[in-house]
């Protein structure tokens, strides 16, 4: 009954190890994202209702139609270098 307990724990033990450090990086990754509300927001009067802003000023627009046709070009070919030798050395297993 032990060596079948032992046996299982040892197919257990790395994934629990991969579940847990997920979780402690899921948490990680929320608690710095997070942003508490600030004081001055919750605690709003009907003044700030009359409060003016400056508004920003706009810049040109430098945007060219077209111009993310590079990027989805770079991302095949990125993902071409990673796919084919994986493929490739998958038919070698066989």
């Amino acid at each position: 009954m032990r060596d079948i307990l032992a046996m299982s724990m040892k197919r257990l033990t790395p994934s629990l190890i991969t579940i847990v450090l997920s979780l402690v990086l899921a948490l990680f990754t929320a608690a710095l994202t997070y942003s508490a509300p600030s004081e001055a927001r919750t605690n709003g009067t009907a003044g700030d209702f009359f409060m003016q802003t400056t508004p920003t000023p706009q810049t040109e627009d430098r945007s060219v139609i077209g111009s993310t046709d590079q990027i989805i070009i770079m991302g095949g070919v990125i993902s071409a270098i990673i796919i084919i030798p994986i493929l490739a050395s998958r038919k070698s297993w066989h």
